[in-house]
């Protein structure tokens, strides 16, 4: 069933509209006890059952005072593929269907006494149910159930409120339930009675004079029985074409902290009012915006309120027609009715959505808000071909899923060596529980994560750790609660219209599609991608954009796999358009489509992901089969420049370490197999080693550091998962962790593994793999055996002499450059002719490994933040010593008191130092973590919440 629901009397906050007659009702005012036949007219609607010559049957329940919404259908005869006879309609005309529903419809539904029946819900299908007929803009049919045996209502005007014209004429009537010699009507306007009739019609027509809003009432009488309705006549004022200020934008502009001007694109459109918290949601003459024509196709309504109080929210909507309620598109906060369930936590002081008001999207606009103040505005971007951009999803990140949470995390990703982050789509999206990609507001953050403020605090504190910040974001659809789908389409959130300058009716992309695919050739969309790519690279300092499923911005039918020169056109002047904002910016693309295509648009200067998952899955669980990786480098693209950002995985593939522990290969002994935990890890490192080190930007998903295995179908596929901090406490996981810090490290620390003057040679199509990189002042050779038994390997060195092995630390001298070495399944090792900074941890080993190493020095000791934090009810405090010494951790409750203390004995200095504590014993709370090193102490907050 449909959330929203059309019925023949549509509740829209405070207004109603009756809509078409899609179906009638005999007697016209049913009660629960009585019988009544529904007459169903094929041709209203949806019409989806128009001209159908079989049998019709409808699929129908009730709302009752104990339904939840009006999706919550109670008492459902049938279900929707079964056939029964109560349920078939019978044919009484062209297009024209009759069903009795009696005895009575309590007895009909079943409903037992006591539970009162408010609407009857429809709706109608052919036999094997592949036509359907339903309201317009397919929402489901609802009949009024009365509880009274006499009634009154109005049939005309047919909407509430109805706008008309100053002098025009208004026919108003009202009938009654009974047709009584002793049915008394009578019509009040504005408290004053203008006619009464002895009959149970009545008619009269009225022509206001005068502008503003006036309230007709219908009171009826039969004996002792009343009742009573009203209903609202609005006079708009005279349409007066007004030019806007100059200069002024769509959406929301400030012109003083008092004083606000709106201005909402609407051709096709007659007039529109502005609604809010300043105007008690009513229609008034002064919130009439003024009309703007620029063209037949370019029409604008804009108005100016001042008098607003500095700092405060104010709720607001425009009502156009006298029958759409929308948010501004350009709103940069929106109110809805899910934000009930986001937790005081995560967004403290969050207005309160106006339910009594509206049921659609609310807007706000704030004259005099704070502005937000930045730290660190003196910050350089990584370059990039040095890019190794870590993807997460906040909501299964954190378990506070809040942006406040993250920044305290930064240190966590910071020592693990990432320099971007890449967030998937923050913007306001429909419901809460989500991975964004059902946007329906650009320019507002989705309040699930928390207030804008703290976007901004984050990216703030990336920018000082020298890490960019990238947002995915979603310009190839939108969804049907967008103000831009809502102005132009069917229905409260159906198919958009042939009118909508922004969206097609129907995506030319044959094979995928989602929500309401946006025309990229219409002037209109591109202002508005203009405007949205702007905006959170000024308000937010934003780095740049992953841009969701580019290779749907073409008018172009087909499956998108085709070089498309009008799709490139649209990309470069996209491109252009943010650069000119901000010239070093990204633009990374999901494209994944024809290569010459993709060359090109790197050549221009855009990155395109390039998703190398199956090639790296098969390796990792050990298959031949599909397992050259090669393609992770661009070069081997035939591209010239570096901009393919490679990656194992995404949000959107199943999880390496899934797929090995499910379906890995082991040989015929038995004694090697990757479907165990510890190989499964292993495999995952081995991968590894032949991803970070390949010259290019890289990226990877949240936890693959630590080995997630977690399906990405559980709990659906954009469903919640679990967040797994715990990994990092296990000795194994965090091997893997130390070996994607020690690659990372690696490959930031010289050029040659960043550099497009490497020169990269890729021998990966079998179960031993070779990679080299000659670089002027470098040789490195990665050799891997991704077999499941022993294999000889010839590692392929380029040179004579001493080659260093980077995990091990170990010195080989070679005298041949053929040698050929054994090496056991899993088995890796990078040999490089200049000696790096052994990984401390040993966290690869192989025989002959004598690890060793330690952490880069410093000069202090420093105390990072815990992770997670908040916590529960273990937590990880990590720390730098400045040099060899007894280390004391304490742990303090808010009032000073000591709740724990650990002596950790004489540890040696170096950087990424860690401690695990578990503080099960303590309660919910903010508690101070002391550290003491020789004669040094630092300390810092961390919060327990159970």
């Amino acid at each position: 069933m449909q959330r929203i629901a059309t019925t023949l009397l549509f509740i829209l906050g405070l207004f109603s509209i009756v809509n078409a007659q899609v179906i009638t009702t005999t007697p016209e005012f049913p009660t629960a006890g009585q019988s009544v036949t529904i007459t169903f007219d094929a041709t209203e609607g949806t019409g989806g059952l128009e001209d159908h010559t079989g049998d019709v049957y409808a699929h129908t329940g009730v709302i009752t005072d104990e339904s939840a919404d009006n999706s919550d259908w109670q008492y459902v005869i049938a279900e929707w593929d079964e056939n029964i006879e109560k349920a078939k309609l019978e044919r009484v005309g062209d297009n024209l269907y009759e069903l009795e529903i009696s005895p009575t419809i309590r007895e009909f539904y079943g409903v037992p006494d006591g539970e009162t029946i408010e609407q009857m819900a429809f709706v109608f299908r052919n036999s094997d149910g592949s036509l359907e007929g339903k309201a317009t803009g397919g929402e489901d049919i609802f009949a009024e159930v009365y509880q009274n045996q006499f009634n009154v209502k109005f049939t005309q005007p047919t909407k509430d409120p109805a706008f008309y014209e100053q002098g025009s004429t208004v026919d108003i009537e009202g009938v009654a339930s009974s047709e009584a010699s002793g049915v008394e009507l009578s019509l009040s306007i504005d408290g004053q009675q203008v006619t009464q009739v002895n009959n149970d019609t009545l008619q009269y027509e009225y022509t206001p004079q005068n502008e503003g809003n006036f309230e007709i009432k219908l009171e009826g009488t039969e004996g002792s029985n009343t009742d009573e309705v009203n209903q609202s006549l609005v006079i708009n004022p005279e349409i007066v074409e007004q030019n806007r200020p100059q200069n002024l934008k769509d959406g929301i502009t400030y012109v003083d902290d008092s004083t606000v001007r709106l201005s909402l694109f609407a051709p096709d459109k007659e007039f529109v009012y502005v609604l809010g918290d300043f105007n008690s949601w009513q229609p008034q003459p002064e919130y009439f915006m003024n009309p703007e024509t620029v063209n037949a196709d370019s029409s604008y309504y804009w108005i100016e309120i001042d008098g607003l109080n500095p700092g405060q929210e104010y709720g607001f909507q425009y009502l156009v027609d006298g029958e759409i309620r929308v948010a501004d598109p350009y709103s940069e906060k929106v109110l809805q009715p899910d934000d009930q369930h986001i937790s005081e936590e995560t967004y403290p002081n969050l207005k309160p959505y106006p339910g009594d008001q509206t049921d659609f999207a609310v807007g706000v606009l704030q004259p005099g808000k704070t502005e937000f103040q930045w730290q660190h505005q003196n910050y350089d971007r990584p370059d990039k071909d040095e890019l190794v951009v870590y993807e997460l999803l906040v909501r299964d990140f954190i378990e506070n899923h809040d942006y406040q949470t993250l920044t305290d995390t930064l240190d966590y990703l910071d020592r693990l060596g990432v320099n971007a982050i890449e967030l998937m789509p923050v913007m306001e999206f429909e419901g809460n529980i989500s991975w964004g990609y059902n946007s329906a507001f650009l320019f507002a953050t989705d309040k699930y994560y928390g207030p804008a403020d703290d976007l901004k605090a984050f990216i703030d504190e990336a920018h000082s750790r020298g890490m960019a910040v990238i947002l995915d974001i979603v310009l190839n659809h939108v969804y049907g609660q967008s103000p831009l789908v809502r102005l132009w389409n069917e229905g409260d959130y159906g198919q958009p219209t042939t009118e909508n300058p922004y969206l097609n009716v129907e995506s030319p992309n044959q094979t995928y599609s989602w929500g309401y695919d946006f025309n990229h050739e219409s002037q209109a969309t591109q202002y508005y991608v203009d405007r949205v790519t702007r905006y959170w690279l000024e308000e937010f300092n934003a780095d740049g954009y992953r841009f969701d499923f580019t290779k749907g911005f073409t008018q172009n039918s087909g499956d998108g796999w085709a070089r498309d020169e009008d799709r490139i056109r649209i990309l470069k002047r996209m491109a252009d358009r943010q650069w000119a904002v901000d010239d070093s910016s990204y633009v990374i693309l999901e494209h994944l489509t024809d290569n010459s295509e993709e060359q090109e648009l790197a050549d221009y200067g855009m990155l395109l992901w390039g998703n190398m998952h199956h090639n790296y899955k098969q390796a990792a669980m050990g298959y031949q089969d599909e397992s050259d990786f090669s393609r992770v480098y661009h070069k081997n693209r035939n591209w010239s420049n570096p901009n393919l950002v490679g990656y194992m995985e995404s949000h959107d593939e199943q999880r390496l370490m899934y797929e090995n522990l499910n379906y890995g290969n082991s040989n015929s002994s038995g004694s090697y197999d990757i479907t165990e935990l510890s190989t499964a890890l292993n495999r995952i490192k081995l991968s590894s080693a032949f991803f970070f080190t390949v010259p290019g930007p890289k990226m990877f998903w949240q936890f693959g550091e630590l080995g997630y295995e977690v399906d990405i179908n559980q709990n659906g596929r954009t469903g919640e998962k679990p967040i797994r901090w715990e990994y990092f406490e296990d000795e194994e996981r965090k091997k893997l962790y130390d070996t994607y810090k020690a690659l990372i490290r690696l490959r930031n620390s010289h050029e040659a593994f960043t550099s497009e003057t490497s020169d990269v040679t890729m021998d990966v199509d079998d179960a031993t793999k070779r990679i080299t990189i000659s670089h002027p002042e470098l040789e490195v050779t990665i050799a891997g055996n991704f077999g499941v038994t022993d294999n000889e390997i010839q590692p392929q060195f380029t040179q004579s002499g001493d080659w260093y092995n980077f995990f091990s630390g170990d010195t080989l001298s070679v005298n041949d450059t053929d040698t050929t070495i054994t090496m056991k399944p899993g088995e890796f090792h990078i040999y490089t002719t200049e000696k790096f900074e052994t990984p401390s941890g040993n966290p690869v080993s192989f025989e002959n490994n004598n690890g060793g190493g330690e952490g880069e020095s410093v000069e202090e000791l420093k105390l990072h933040q815990n992770y997670p934090n908040p916590f529960n009810p273990s937590t990880t405090i990590p720390f730098d010593l400045h040099e060899n010494t007894e280390v004391h951790l304490e742990v303090f409750n808010i009032l000073g008191r000591k709740v724990f203390e650990q002596d950790l004995g004489q540890q040696t200095a170096g950087t990424g130092k860690e401690i695990s504590v578990d503080l099960s014993n303590l309660s919910s709370g903010v508690y101070i973590y002391r550290l003491y090193a020789g004669d040094q102490i630092e300390d810092r907050k961390m919060m327990m919440i159970k």
